[in-house]
């Protein structure tokens, strides 16, 4: 964690200072903002954090309920998220609470008696194999307190509107603020009373039932599934064994998903309740819970739940459906994007696979940034259209993963051929669940495949994979992607070649260029802002880290920042193991040994692969996406 190049700080260093319009911010919802974010859930709560890292916007958020959530849904956390958490510095602190799900145990009917379940098989949860932070279980409110905490605490000072609904909303064709938008006061003293709000841009993450998708006549494309599950919350004494590990049961009597939770007690179960019939009508939501606990231990048979305590229950019917669209402007249209649908807004599935939350945080940090860059005026508002572009092929994506897990997870014992299918299934679809296959395509923001070669181990349009460096500057072993934290910066990781620091060099030339008028840097800086204000840039030397002279690294890479001018040391990275670490990045992520230029968005996906001379096309790859903010005329302090 870096702070006090603003001045000195004696008191908790996550809070930062309040700007632009996290000064005196008002109470009241304005008649005017930049965002209005309609609903505070995993998507809404994450983008509202992220545009707290851009206070020259004005951004308010409103939540129907009157206060924070206190039970929620959701609970699966996958390591694609706490990696997000990560980036907004609360990971360490989360993953200290949860679950964390070490391994997963399959069981199925015993051979000798079909009645009784025995356990089949035991797996390390994929977590443990591919990435460097876990698969945790904890409460969807939780994760609301920790991005709400983030957002109150980030410059623009942003705190939920608790206690209005949204009403309705229409899109003009001229004006600032185009979108009008009708509230209602639900709580209070206010309560009962509407209004009308005008906004440049709105976000709905109002849910599976979401009004902002209604009011711009988008639709959900696909259908229920007729099967049905139990969920609950309990508290309970068992003689079942694995009570606290994550475990796939199938029986003769129905299937069981079990998720211990956090706390050391609390438990989830997703219990089968079977074939819903085509005349049902829903009916089959009215399930008491008597009759969810009966079967949950019919399924258990040897073994037996006896519930102290249901913290939660609900009955659901397996949906799998996705917006025909992710933002108002139709396929005919040319306009830019003023409305935009995130989270289970824009697509609905079962809880199984633990994907829900997760992919909904990917929606907002995907816009997020997008949104700060274009009301900031570091953008064109043509960036807006690939979010609908971007998240959209990956919603389907999950809805087809889910659509198979869910049909694996409810098979009778006769369907199963291997027993073990269901662990195999797990395994190796890893990445997915994980959050780790998303790639996006060539676009304004992600480049083709042409240079691939010289970083096989950042795929492009992938999330950026960490890996331990050796910070020069004080010789610590750190992982070099989560210094990237979540506060709108474009990273830019240049790769050395094999000439030390100081000596002439492919960077070396590069680093010159980079600090010349005609860099991206010089041109996409506004005026008077701090050198690596928009483009965080890391050099990475091959040597061992005590072998760089750090006095002789390029002047672009020790940048001053803040009011003060004080000296970042913390960009300059070595690759070579220590006594610490073993791990040299070029050959953990198959980097060339000529060096390459690795550029990571704002969200942390990797946007382009190039070599060190390849600065013409460097600079034309930001021109495409970033609007200039002077004419070259001169190397920027």
């Amino acid at each position: 964690m870096q702070f006090h190049h603003h001045g000195y700080v004696s008191g908790e260093p996550r809070i930062q200072g309040a700007a632009g319009t996290g000064i005196d911010r008002p109470a009241d919802l304005p008649d005017e903002m930049d965002v209005l974010i309609v609903g505070s859930g995993p998507a809404g709560m994450l983008l509202a954090a992220q545009m707290s890292q851009f206070p020259g916007v004005t951004t308010r958020i409103i939540e129907r309920r009157d206060g924070r959530l206190v039970l929620g849904q959701a609970d699966g956390i996958q390591p694609r998220s706490v990696e997000t958490f990560q980036a907004f510095g609360f990971a360490e602190r989360i993953v200290a609470e949860a679950y964390n799900i070490a391994y997963m145990n399959f069981w199925g009917p015993d051979p000798e008696n079909p009645r009784n379940i025995v356990r089949k098989t035991r797996t390390e949860d994929y977590a443990l194999k591919i990435s460097e932070f876990p698969h945790l279980i904890v409460n969807q409110a939780r994760v609301l307190d920790y991005f709400a905490e983030s957002a109150a605490h980030g410059p623009g000072r942003i705190v939920p509107d608790y206690g209005i609904e949204f009403a309705g909303l229409t899109v003009q064709q001229d004006g600032d603020h185009p979108v009008e938008v009708r509230v209602r006061y639900v709580a209070g003293e206010r309560a009962g009373e509407e209004r009308t709000v005008r906004a440049k841009y709105v976000v709905g993450s109002d849910g599976a039932r979401s009004g902002v998708r209604e009011a711009i006549g988008r639709r959900h494309v696909g259908q229920f599934a007729s099967h049905a599950w139990g969920v609950m919350d309990v508290l309970v004494n068992t003689d079942f064994p694995d009570w606290r590990t994550k475990c796939a049961i199938n029986s003769e009597a129905g299937n069981i998903l079990h998720i211990p939770r956090e706390g050391g007690y609390l438990s989830r179960m997703y219990i089968d309740l079977g074939e819903v019939a085509p005349d049902d009508d829903h009916r089959v939501r009215q399930t008491p819970i008597e009759e969810v606990i009966r079967r949950a231990n019919e399924i258990l048979h040897p073994y037996s739940i006896d519930v102290k305590q249901v913290a939660w229950h609900s009955v659901y019917e397996v949906g799998h459906r996705v917006t025909d669209k992710f933002d108002d402007v139709d396929v005919d249209q040319s306009h830019d994007p003023r409305v935009f649908l995130t989270g289970d807004a824009c697509h609905t599935h079962s809880a199984k696979a633990g994907q829900g939350m997760n992919v909904s945080m990917q929606d907002g940090f995907n816009l997020g940034w997008k949104l700060g860059h274009v009301l900031s005026g570091l953008s064109p508002a043509s960036l807006l259209a690939t979010y609908s572009a971007e998240r959209q092929p990956v919603a389907q994506q999950l809805i087809d993963f889910d659509r198979e897990w869910s049909a694996l997870m409810a098979r009778k014992p006769d369907e199963i051929s291997d027993p073990h299918d269901l662990a195999t299934y797990y395994l190796a679809t890893a990445e997915f669940p994980s959050g780790f296959m998303t790639q996006y395509g060539p676009s304004m923001i992600v480049t083709d495949a042409a240079h691939q070669a010289l970083a096989e181990g950042f795929p492009l349009g992938k999330r950026f994979a960490s890996a331990e460096v050796v910070r020069v500057c004080d010789g610590n072993v750190v992982h070099l992607g989560h210094h990237a934290k979540a506060d709108g910066r474009w990273r830019i990781y240049a790769f050395a070649d094999a000439p030390a620091a100081g000596e002439p060099s492919g960077l070396a030339s590069w680093a010159e260029w980079l600090g010349s008028p005609d860099s991206p840097v010089a041109r996409f800086t506004p005026p008077g802002a701090d050198l690596d204000a928009v483009f965080d840039v890391k050099a990475i030397y091959q040597q061992r880290f005590e072998d760089v002279d750090i006095a002789r690294v390029p002047e672009v890479f020790l940048p001053r920042t803040g009011p003060l001018g004080l000296t970042d040391w913390e960009k300059v990275y070595a690759a070579a193991p220590s006594a610490w670490s073993d791990v040299d990045i070029f050959d953990e992520r198959n980097l060339s040994r000529d060096g390459v230029v690795v550029v990571v968005r704002p969200d942390q996906y990797v946007a382009a692969v190039l070599p060190l001379e390849a600065t013409d096309e460097l600079a034309a790859f930001f021109a495409q996406s970033m609007t200039p903010q002077r004419e070259p005329s001169g190397v920027l302090r």
